[in-house]
């Protein structure tokens, strides 16, 4: 069986950044596309191309639109290397400070949360700009100055006090950096070549973009990342689409496929006869990537639910779709009245409004949009009638939005009126919905159970505003078809595997990491926990670019996944999306039994080699082993110098705190074994140490002995580097000794800690330098949440809490009780 470092499922945001990072740092790397590669010149032109545009295998049709079609909502998403990035309008927008939300409750119950803040994504927002390319549209200068949309949205923007900008696009206006904007001229290309060896030329203002750039002006992953990817030995498979993944005895993962093997000439082909197909075939690999968007990293997740036993309860849960709203200005023209709008000038997107977050604190964005030109041509031909294509198009939108047939009915009705000709212009609203839809399996096939009817408030305004701009510009305002059924249409759909602080609250952690499965990463909209408001691309992009600086940093280990995971009940109950515990899941069937070993990894990055867990354990499966783990977060202060007398009290010192994932692999072991060991993963966050950074390696000592035969000790040692590569430890204990019952509290939450230069194993401590001292303290608040976390895997895990908690506390009666 072929086997690699890395398989990455899906070439999008999240996987095309996964695939460049981990080449670049030297490992094997296969990414696994389903749908084609789209050169400049490729991209689908003219009803017969259009018609055959569609993601449909069955049906052979292997385009690059792929339509989902629910119960309450539609989508569209892409199929192609490069993901979304293939169709989508280039906007790069930053999720802003203030949406990066923590606990906002949701309507049913249960909240919004997400485990990373705009600074922890800063860097890496900076590192995809950088190598995507990104610039604000032109507008000041000469043959970009007369775009009517863009001036349109200006000047309604002012006159209703609205905030008005140029976003960031991924778009090239000039032949070179620092070059003047100049359409339609040869691209210098970047010094790791492009993949598809064919020129591209400088944007020409032909409104294609969400069809595929045939000019190559816009820089999709193809031309960038994956690219650089290829470049660094990436092996980049087309047509070939994932069916399965399970995990390994001993370690990672198994990947089946199948190749798809289109029939022909798909221009010409009239859809008759089977489909084709080659497989299934099976790769596997140390760690496995999914980013294969938010229906299909999803879908596969729920598809192969039984070979991840103890997959957290939150999977397909906190789904939405970015509150993408579609409408229409009719016969809009500019603020003085005497020009009509052409849409169709210009890339999709121009500029953007930012409206203010108001009494709910919900945002949102509405942006000026655009079509190609040749749909003006189409739409107003007097022997067109509504146009070949449209009928063409619908047509097969018909049969493919099997759940709703009169969506095409309704887009071929506005198209027909000509309504989309060039006096209207498209208004494009997104921003923060609720997140409170759920993915499921309905007789095996994905399925929505969401509607916009608890966020009709933000609807609503965000409709009222566009009538708003669209009286400033003379225009009557149309909803989209969808709307008129209250149907939500969206390109973002986002959740169903949202990242969490703990299992209770997420699929993943807060760096895309699957809770009880090393080495299995989300990486791409299924992981974000409500929407980004913005336009999501530019977010996914940096959460995957942080996840591969994770992974190189060592936090990924080869250790075999946590089997029988489920959630127990420690004197308070794990709150899920929905506000309720999720329920264990069942799973019977699953062939094997599979451990956390903690195999030991070496991981090329930067020249260092990382740890993932204890040294002495060799890579085997241990047949029965239960394993338990819980989250705590301490904070408190740390001041220059060996003395942790500066420390104390409110105002000394430096900030400091630590979020750890404490996990006991084997129960049975940790009680018997005098050291009572557990790994320590996480991170620790410090101004003094350039912020949050993770933890490298870590360990956790429960009630070893101390001093005195009487006293009782906890250690914790975080091995980490700063933000300036500097090795750093933070050893510290709490001191469980001899007294009052009342000292039981206060020793147990204390932490006494130094931070010491190198990573310091526990027999250098006397020797080694002291940067800092001082103390950090667990809070009350933080004590009830921490006791939601605790899970188990394996078998009897009820019984294995039961084991545990009698240990701590006959320890603390040892220590405190009645002498």
């Amino acid at each position: 069986m072929e086997h690699v470092d890395a398989v990455v499922v899906g070439s999008g945001f999240g996987g095309s950044i996964a695939a460049y990072r981990l080449a670049e740092a030297g490992l094997s790397v296969v990414v696994l596309e389903r749908g084609r590669a789209y050169a400049p010149g490729d991209f689908p032109r003219g009803p017969a191309q259009l018609g055959r545009a569609f993601w449909d295998p069955a049906e052979n049709l292997y385009g690059m639109f792929d339509i989902w079609s629910f119960s309450d909502c539609d989508s569209v998403v892409a199929s192609g290397l490069g993901g979304g990035s293939l169709i989508y309008a280039n906007v790069m927008l930053r999720k802003d400070e203030d949406w990066f939300v923590h606990e906002q409750a949701l309507p049913d119950g249960g909240y919004e949360s997400w485990p990373v803040t705009r600074a922890d994504l800063e860097p890496h927002y900076d590192a995809v700009e950088r190598m995507i390319g990104v610039s604000p549209y032109p507008l000041s200068h000469a043959g970009f100055d007369d775009t009517l949309k863009t001036l349109a949205m200006r000047d309604a923007a002012a006159e209703l006090g609205l905030d008005w900008r140029l976003p960031p696009l991924a778009v090239s206006f000039a032949p070179s950096p620092g070059a003047q904007p100049c359409q339609g001229v040869p691209l210098a290309g970047p010094a790791y070549g492009n993949l598809h060896g064919v020129p591209r030329r400088t944007c020409r203002l032909c409104g294609e973009c969400d069809l595929g750039c045939n000019e190559g002006a816009k820089n999709s992953l193809d031309h960038t990342y994956l690219s650089a990817a290829r470049h660094h030995g990436a092996d980049l498979r087309t047509l070939h689409e994932v069916r399965r993944i399970r995990p390994r005895v001993g370690g990672g993962y198994d990947v089946q496929y199948v190749e798809h093997m289109p029939r022909g000439d798909e221009a010409v082909d009239d859809g008759d006869g089977p489909p084709r197909w080659t497989g299934p075939h099976t790769i596997s690999c140390d760690r496995l990537v999914l980013a294969a968007g938010t229906y299909g990293t999803s879908y596969l997740l729920l598809k192969n639910r039984a070979a991840f036993p103890g997959l957290s309860g939150t999977l397909g849960t906190r789904f939405c779709g970015n509150g993408d709203m579609l409408a229409f200005l009719l016969r809009a023209t500019d603020r003085s009245r005497t020009r009509p709008i052409r849409a169709s000038r210009g890339p999709v997107i121009t500029s953007a409004i930012r409206l203010d977050d108001g009494a709910d604190g919900r945002g949102a964005y509405i942006e000026d949009g655009g079509y190609p030109e040749f749909v003006d041509y189409l739409v107003e031909g007097a022997d067109m009638g509504p146009g070949r294509i449209a009928r063409f198009l619908l047509r097969r939108l018909r049969n493919i939005l099997t759940h709703d047939t009169n969506l095409s009915a309704e887009f071929a009705d506005l198209i027909g009126r000509g309504e989309l000709s060039g006096t209207s212009l498209p208004l494009l609203g997104m921003g923060r919905d609720v997140p409170d839809g759920r993915l499921r399996l309905r007789d095996g096939r994905l399925d929505v159970d969401w509607t916009g009817e608890t966020s009709e408030d933000y609807y609503d305004r965000l409709r009222a505003i566009m009538r708003r701009i669209g009286d400033v510009l003379g225009a009557e305002y149309a909803d989209s078809p969808p709307w008129w059924r209250k149907r939500v249409m969206t390109v973002h759909p986002l959740g169903g595997a949202p990242m969490g602080r703990h299992p209770g609250e997420g699929v993943c952690d807060a760096y895309g990491e699957v809770f009880g499965f090393p080495g299995l990463y989300v990486a791409d909209g299924a992981a974000l926990p409500g929407p980004v408001g913005a336009n999501p691309s530019l977010t996914i992009a940096a959460l995957a670019d942080r996840m591969s600086t994770r992974i190189l940093e060592g936090r990924a280990s080869l250790a075999a996944p946590v089997a029988g995971a489920q959630a127990v009940k420690v004197s308070a109950v794990p709150v899920g999306a929905s506000g309720t515990a999720p329920e264990p899941q069942e799973t019977a069937g699953a062939a094997e039994t599979r451990t956390g070993t903690g195999v030991p990894v070496a991981v090329s990055g930067g020249g260092r080699s990382f740890a993932g867990g204890p040294a002495d354990e060799p890579p085997s499966v241990f047949e029965g082993r239960t394993s338990l783990w819980f989250v705590e977060e301490m904070r408190g202060r740390l001041a220059p110098g060996a003395a942790r007398r500066a420390a104390r009290g409110g105002g000394a010192g430096s900030s400091f705190s630590f979020r750890l994932t404490i996990t006991i692999d084997d129960i049975d072991r940790f009680l018997t074994e005098p050291e009572h060991e557990a790994r320590a993963e996480g991170w620790i966050e410090a101004d003094m140490c350039g912020g949050r950074r993770p933890i490298a390696r870590g360990s956790f000592n429960l009630f070893v002995p101390g001093e005195t035969s009487e006293q009782r000790r906890m250690c914790y040692r975080l091995h980490f580097w700063d933000a300036d590569d500097r090795p750093l430890t933070l050893a510290g204990r709490k001191e469980i000794q001899p007294g009052a019952p009342t000292r039981l509290w206060l020793d147990t939450s204390t932490l006494h800690a130094r931070l010491l230069e190198g990573h310091v194993e526990e027999d250098g401590d006397e020797d080694a330098t002291v940067v800092a001292a001082g103390t950090l303290r667990i809070l009350p608040s933080d004590l009830v949440r921490m006791l939601t976390t605790f899970r188990t895997a394996g078998p009897d895990g009820a019984a294995a809490v039961t084991r545990f908690c009698r240990f701590f506390l006959g320890e603390l009666w040892e220590v405190y009780g009645p002498g």
